[in-house]
């Protein structure tokens, strides 16, 4: 993070189009715009840029006092979800003479084009503006070189041809705002490549790609899928009751497990007085697909395995390939988390899958509380993560 004497140094860079400034404390839009545009570093410093709250535009200080509610504000922009691929940020507070200041330090993406709210803002001198279609192409490009997570590399054995368009037509209305599809001119290619889902360098879908609309997506990755058993014991070598390879394109995989887990989950009627009664469910229903979701989303593609959701008489295992991943480790987790595949992380936000980033395990162990069940149990080793679920007794 910047020192003082770095920030008294920005207050007078007035035409800098790396800072921004701004005396508002509520515009959240305002907010976002600026954290997007500052990850797409359209001028390529590869550096960070700044937010200052608490100035105004020809660098004197409002007299703000920075509040602790203020900066969870801001630091909550890097996990709602509204900038997409999750943006890199710290968040800081100054007091300086004449008042206080409020600093979003923004990191450029390795990922670019960044949106929010489906749209590609870019730094234009020291004002922000919305991309055109040549500014997009050149943040595409840009993002080929980049790219180091599995899912937005090129998936080499792929044609155009192994997508179904028509999903991907679907996908692009709830990723990209209504007003940038209409003034579109654009080829597939390039659409695809702008939501990172297609490599225009080596004319074949990324991995991400294959996987949200491929028309068999285990073709090329043979471990995407989830092997599901339905136990009527507790023991792994009991005859199953049911069982499925559930595979297909990430949206159809996603729907499918939503629909079983409404099945596992039995419901009782409990009397609380003569004239009330409540419903206790053996498990809480979202709880578990908070920890379905963040297995797809945090897997290792790369792998051969599958992830495993076995349902036991008394348990429900659900394993994924690949170990805690970037910061994450087993100290921290569930404070700390990176993204194996941001791409797929983004796009299972934008299909509402996923509400808000970093918070899927923490809001499963508050709902399993709540409903009386144990804590989720979770095992770690370098290849994989096995997460427990224990079924409410009472």
């Amino acid at each position: 993070m910047l020192t003082v004497d770095q920030l008294k140094e920005m207050l007078s860079a007035i035409e800098a189009d790396n800072i921004e400034r701004t005396v508002s404390v509520s515009n959240t839009d305002k907010f976002g715009e600026a954290i997007c545009a500052f990850s797409n570093d359209m001028p390529n410093h590869r550096g960070p840029g700044y937010l200052l709250i608490g100035v105004r535009d020809d660098g004197t200080l409002s007299g703000l006092t920075v509040t602790d509610e203020l900066l969870k504000n801001l630091g909550g922009i890097r996990s709602d979800g509204n900038v997409l691929p999750q943006p890199q940020t710290n968040v800081a507070k100054f007091s300086l003479d004449g008042g206080g200041v409020a600093v979003v330090e923004v990191y450029p993406s390795i990922l670019p084009p960044v949106r929010y709210r489906g749209r590609v803002y870019i730094r234009v001198g020291p004002r922000r503006a919305i991309a055109n279609e040549q500014e997009e192409r050149v943040l595409t490009e840009r993002r080929v070189a980049m790219a180091r997570s599995f899912d937005a590399q090129p998936c080499i054995e792929s044609t155009l041809d192994e997508l179904a368009l028509g999903q991907f037509d679907a996908y692009r209305r709830e990723a990209v705002d209504t007003e940038t599809i209409l003034s579109n001119h654009r080829t597939v290619e390039q659409q695809l490549a702008s939501l990172r889902l297609y490599d225009p360098e080596r004319a074949c879908p990324t991995h991400a790609g294959i996987l949200l609309f491929g028309k068999n997506p285990c073709f090329f990755l043979p471990g995407a899928y989830v092997q599901y058993l339905k136990l009527p014991g507790t023991d792994l070598t009991d005859e199953p009751d049911d069982q499925a390879e559930i595979s297909g394109d990430l949206h159809s995989v996603l729907r499918e497990l939503e629909g079983r887990l409404k099945l596992l989950v039995h419901t009782k009627m409990r009397a609380v007085n003569k004239l009330q009664e409540e419903l206790l469910p053996d498990y809480p229903e979202w709880a578990l697909r908070e920890l379905l979701m963040n297995a797809v989303m945090h897997r290792n593609y790369d792998s051969n395995s599958p992830i495993r959701f076995y349902a036991f008489s008394d348990h429900i295992e659900i394993q994924s390939p690949g170990g805690l991943y970037g910061e994450a480790t087993r100290e921290n987790f569930p404070s700390r988390n990176s993204y194996r595949n941001p791409v797929i992380a983004e796009a299972m936000k934008s299909l509402g899958f996923v509400n808000r980033f970093g918070y899927g395990v923490l809001r499963a162990q508050a709902l399993l509380a709540e409903n009386g069940n144990l804590p989720a149990e979770f095992e770690f080793d370098e290849h994989s993560v096995l997460v427990k679920i224990y079924r409410r007794m009472k």
